[in-house]
């Protein structure tokens, strides 16, 4: 089995809410692993041999949700004082690091992944019943799929009819407890009693409603595609399976180690090397394994001695770290589950959300790439001299495993479907693995990698699942246009205010929910308040997106941060702030293709020339950035930076022209200053 060492699942577990806690063993570890690679390979016929959709997600979560109540601990009591947080990540101690002059020495830990040593843990009696009620309850409706259908949509169900779907609701509360916290489990309670109580609110209130009973909630819920069945459990039962799929083919088949070792090769010579080997290491890798705190724990366990022996503190080597890791689902080509959603919503391609993904990934990483370098100089940082192999070397013997990725892109562009596009890359990631006598695909790793494409997407099909009773709620009541509606008159109509309103609202969200959740939530609710000003869909779910994403990295909670400060030794706060540093561009980039004419410009969108000069100016006012977070040491001329970056971002002719004015005068300042400083 390919998985983390125990320090690293550890430091996963306590940062990251989507992944397993329990450890299998036995007969049963393996059972579960057959029926994972069974569903993984359903997921992979199924995109060549259609089943209708209702069928389809039902069947999926039949065989998902057991396997959520046999792999995760039931979690009482120890559970209930994490009741409104996400736990303090900070408790865990620094792991072991590497010895001082062997930089690579976790390496073949880190990103090999060998078997752990903890000892195995058997589900419990009541786990065992918890599984075969998810079977039961989802398997019933399956038995006669259209009959279950038609008494849905003719709101004439039976009387087992609703006992099924309470029970499936229960059953999907726990489930997302188990897996991701009590917080959206709380949120999904509040949902339901609104459905059922809304009559009672008073009747000059705008979010009131007539009301619904059981049998019409559970009809919402459980026999359609508005609620349990519907987008984000589309997106988990398709998207993110494959994509879980392919990311477990290319670990197994070496990408991960090629990535790293890359990465090392690449950058060795200068003092600023050793942060842009992280920095690039973390985008490499997050095309395998699509988690941001995972990203972070795998990377830092190579990457924290290179960084300490290059110069590095500890809290500006975290920051650099999670930054890296965070980029894992802001990046192309996978990006994360929230960006399948978006596809789904706006229908339209899974290429087409890429490219409007393009342009902000590169002033995110250009910021990085920046501040890497202001701090190369602040910190007195030096070159590390690492026992990697040339890059040159590398490419032409591994280069290989870069192919698949490209794949996608092109079969996309060439007008095949996301779905098949991935799956063919996967069959081509299989194929070249046999190009390596170390990792190539044999029945043995390729049934374990099948198994590892379903168990690490079981939370996030709970996480789906259970949104959907939030987006049923929603849909059944109205309201997602109530609420909208509050927001914009909060905000007298103004767009200014209703998107800052709405980003600290998506932050705010993240801090108790995972990015996949808060992205639905807010989408349904926050999108329309943006569309209804003037922004259009697509700006206004990326606006969404990247602040859901970015609840990782904002302080107080900050995962990635946290998951950073616990691998490098350093304090938790400061390892935040200068995260929030590094990673400044992306929380204003999207400010600029909300609240601007030409901001389409950095999605891609609008005449080519046009896109250049946006993408160019944008350039500029993350260098603002840069300069102002870092890059001058006086207070006048880091504020006269800041206002540069703001007025650049406003991509129009008279604010660009004035913020390159504020710019030029803000260098001018500093110059004169340090010259004032040093006369020599």
């Amino acid at each position: 089995m390919t998985e983390l060492s125990d320090r690293e699942a550890e430091l996963v577990s306590a940062h990251e809410q989507e992944r397993p806690a329990r450890q299998l063993g036995g007969p049963l570890r393996l059972g579960v692993w057959i029926v994972g690679g069974l569903l993984s390979v359903y997921s992979l016929v199924v995109v060549f041999r259609p089943v209708e959709a209702l069928e389809h997600r039902m069947t999926f979560l039949a065989v998902a949700l057991p396997l959520v109540f046999l792999c995760y601990r039931s979690g009482w009591p120890a559970s209930l004082p994490r009741l409104f947080g996400r736990g303090k990540a900070a408790e865990s101690p620094p792991p072991e690091t590497p010895a001082e002059d062997d930089p690579l020495a976790g390496v073949s830990r880190a990103v090999a992944h060998p078997e752990g040593t903890r000892r195995s843990e058997r589900p419990s009696v009541a786990d065992w019943l918890l599984a075969a009620a998810s079977l039961a309850v989802l398997v019933y409706p399956l038995l006669d799929i259209d009959g279950f259908r038609d008494r849905g949509s003719g709101a004439a169900l039976t009387d087992l009819d609703v006992v099924a779907g309470l029970a499936l609701t229960v059953l999907l509360l726990e489930a997302v407890r188990r897996t991701v916290g009590w917080s959206l489990t709380i949120i999904c309670i509040v949902f339901l009693i609104y459905a059922y109580y809304g009559a009672y609110l008073p009747i000059d209130w705008t979010i009131g409603h007539r009301g619904f009973d059981l049998g019409q909630i559970v009809s919402q819920l459980y026999t359609g595609t508005e609620g349990f069945f519907g987008v984000p459990m589309q997106v988990a039962a398709s998207y993110i399976i494959l994509f879980t799929i392919y990311g477990a083919v290319l670990d197994y088949s070496g990408a991960s180690k090629f990535f790293i070792d890359l990465s090392f090769a690449a950058f060795r010579k200068s003092r600023a090397a050793p942060g842009r080997t992280v920095t690039t290491a973390g985008f490499l890798l997050g095309t395998v394994s699509g988690s941001g705190v995972a990203t972070t724990v795998s990377l830092g366990s190579v990457a924290w001695p290179v960084l300490r022996r290059a110069g590095y503190p500890k809290e500006p080597a975290g920051g650099i770290l999670a930054a890296g890791g965070i980029g894992a689902i802001l990046s192309p080509p996978t990006l994360g589950a929230a960006a399948f959603i978006i596809a789904e919503y706006l229908r339209v391609s899974y290429l087409e959300v890429l490219l409007y993904a393009t342009i902000p990934t590169l002033l995110y990483y250009l910021g990085i790439f920046l501040a890497i370098e202001i701090d190369s100089r602040r910190f007195s940082t030096h070159a590390v001299q690492v026992d990697a192999p040339k890059a040159g070397k590398l490419l032409l013997r591994f280069g290989y495993h870069f192919s698949s990725l490209i794949l996608i892109i092109v079969l996309m562009a060439l007008d095949r479907s996301a779905f098949q596009s991935v799956v063919i890359a996967t069959a081509i990631a299989f194929a070249l693995s046999f190009l390596d006598p170390q990792h190539r695909m044999g029945l043995k790793r390729t049934g374990q990698a099948l198994a590892k494409g379903t168990l690490e997407v079981l939370p996030v099909t709970a996480v789906c699942a259970a949104a959907g009773i939030i987006v049923g709620v929603i849909t059944q009541t109205g309201l997602g246009l109530n609420l909208s509606a509050i927001i914009v008159d909060f905000a007298a109509g103004n767009l200014v205010l209703t998107t800052l309103m709405s980003g600290i609202a998506v932050m705010l969200l993240g801090l108790a929910v995972p990015v996949t959740a808060s992205f639905i939530i807010a989408a349904v609710i926050i999108g329309p308040a943006l569309t209804t000003l003037g922004v259009t869909q697509a700006e206004a779910y990326m606006f969404v997106f990247y602040y859901a994403v970015l609840s990782e990295v904002s302080p107080p909670t900050a995962l990635s941060a946290v998951a950073a400060a616990a691998i490098t030794g350093g304090n938790t706060y400061k390892t935040m702030m200068m995260t929030w540093r590094y990673t400044l561009p992306a929380f204003l980039v999207p400010f600029a293709f909300v609240l601007t004419p030409n901001g389409q410009a950095l999605l891609g969108q609008g005449p080519i020339g046009t896109v250049l000069l946006m993408t160019a100016v944008s350039a500029v006012a993350v260098a603002a950035l840069a300069l102002a977070t870092g890059g001058m040491s006086g207070w006048p001329e880091r504020v006269l930076a800041a206002i540069a970056a703001v007025l650049l971002l406003f991509l129009e002719p008279v604010p660009i022209v004035a913020g390159l004015a504020v710019l030029a005068v803000a260098v001018v300042v500093h110059l004169v200053r340090s010259r004032r400083r040093d006369p020599a």
